[in-house]
């Protein structure tokens, strides 16, 4: 691509480069999600071979994807994300975020959602999809997002704790400490069933280390510090304190890493609590 020689020293326009155009974008979407097959990709995003292969070489040759072989006979590769890419994870959710606020969106600032919007519609539309295999997250206990010896996992998200919001504040942030607390409380029931539980939040580990200390949490809190999950799900966030941070919402997961079933939006964060372990045993 030819630009201008004041784009030279340019780092918005050399990513520019990089990323091409949305087709670029929406095949790492489809990576990040953990769609690293080619006829996977096709698929999802309704490109011809031809021109899939072609953007895949590009960014191939841009060092964002790597090519992985999987079989032999016929040769066979998947198109897993360098370092580099990984490190466009923010940008991807960035991007999601002004999507749904200002495209989608009346542009409000909100950590909660409409039960007829597009947020509402996405998460629920993972019941039935798979967590990529490869995904793990930092956290106060070294565990996979998905306990594969559980009856289920219930993996609950939430913007922070210890956080000043500031004025005004943003609807949806309250209540974090609490679900924390309840889910603490709740948690010989959960183990007496069988499920497990996983806090999520953008926090970094050391953060969420010193907050599940003070509360005593006996489950892992894990740090999406770096997007992944929310990428991979396409997890509704928000910009508050500084940070992209999750929307509370909560997922039933079991052992073969499926949701099987969405919590979103979640304002009744007690109902809430109660109704994922119903659901899990269910």
């Amino acid at each position: 691509m030819r630009m201008h020689n004041a784009d030279e020293t340019c780092g918005i326009a050399q990513a520019a480069v990089v990323l091409g155009d949305w087709w670029n974008v929406l095949v790492l979407r489809e990576i990040a999600r953990g769609h690293v097959r080619f006829d996977a990709l096709a698929a999802e995003i309704g490109l011809s071979r031809n021109v899939l292969t072609e953007r895949l070489g590009r960014l191939v040759a841009r060092g964002v994807l790597r090519r992985s072989l999987y079989q032999r006979r016929p040769v066979r590769y998947e198109y897993l994300l360098t370092d580099a890419g990984a490190a466009l994870l923010p940008l991807l959710v960035a991007m999601q975020d002004w999507g749904d606020r200002w495209v989608l969106g009346d542009g409000s600032l909100t950590a909660t959602a409409e039960a007829d919007g597009a947020e509402h519609a996405r998460v629920h539309a993972l019941v039935g999809t798979r967590l990529p295999d490869d995904l793990e997250l930092p956290g106060t206990q070294q565990v996979p997002p998905v306990s594969p010896e559980a009856r289920a996992t219930v993996l609950f998200t939430y913007p922070g704790t210890g956080i000043d919001w500031g004025e005004p504040s943003i609807p949806g942030t309250a209540g974090c400490t609490l679900e924390n607390r309840l889910f603490r409380d709740a948690w010989p029931e959960f183990r007496r069933a069988g499920v497990d539980v996983r806090g999520i939040s953008t926090q970094l580990a050391y953060e969420q280390e010193e907050f599940a200390k003070a509360e005593d949490l006996p489950f892992p809190l894990l740090s999406d510090a770096a997007h992944q999950l929310a990428a991979a799900l396409r997890l509704p966030v928000f910009r508050g304190a500084g940070r992209l941070r999750h929307k509370r919402l909560i997922l039933v997961v079991d052992a073969e890493r499926a949701v099987r079933h969405a919590l979103f939006p979640v304002v009744d964060i007690p109902h809430a609590v109660a109704e994922s372990l119903r659901l899990a045993v269910g």
